[in-house]
């Protein structure tokens, strides 16, 4: 935690005005890989915990401008959109339901540790974020809390512009323009 810490501090120091937590697929999805799947929920906390002190130490000696935590979601090992079996095109390693548990896990963990705003991270399929969105969205209805700004950032695979599961830019915008992101 003091490394992740001293990270955050550095980017502060640097000027940065809003740090993302270290939770760059940290779902109980892509979890499973290490057989760490259980804590999921612990690794958003902390992490959201871990910038949290930063920001802290940060206005111990610079108060004054606002720093906000971007609480990072996804991205996944596991797309909705396409199979991972050439031979069964409709075969699809994980439901919608299941990337949203996820996803909802890391949220509740990101929200517990104090983060200011959700970022749904390097997006190369939408159905992936648009059950980012679903979740972050449930999250807060269930919770009767008020939500939190959503970021979105999409990957742009090669030089035909294009996501992996082959949306625009543009295409990819409109399909989550729903969420009214920030960014």
């Amino acid at each position: 935690p003091k490394i992740i810490q001293a990270i955050h501090t550095e980017y502060l120091h640097a000027g940065a005005d809003i740090i993302e937590t270290n939770t760059f697929s940290s779902t109980a999805i892509a979890q499973a890989d290490y057989d760490m799947q259980s804590l999921a929920y612990q690794l958003n906390v902390a992490a959201a915990q871990c910038a949290r002190a930063a920001i802290d130490q940060f206005y111990e000696t610079n108060p004054g401008s606002p720093k906000f935590i971007a609480g990072a979601i996804g991205p996944l090992n596991k797309t909705l959109s396409l199979s991972p079996d050439v031979n069964n095109p409709g075969y699809r390693a994980v439901s919608f339901d299941e990337v949203a548990d996820a996803y909802s896990e890391q949220v509740r963990g990101l929200v517990d540790g104090g983060v200011d705003l959700l970022l749904v991270e390097t997006i190369f399929d939408t159905l992936n974020a648009k059950a980012a969105i679903y979740a972050i969205k449930k999250y807060f209805r269930d919770n009767g809390r008020p939500g939190l700004p959503i970021m979105i950032s999409g990957t742009i695979t090669d030089a035909s512009g294009r996501t992996l599961s082959g949306q625009t830019l543009e295409a990819l915008y409109i399909s989550v323009m729903h969420a009214h992101p920030l960014s």
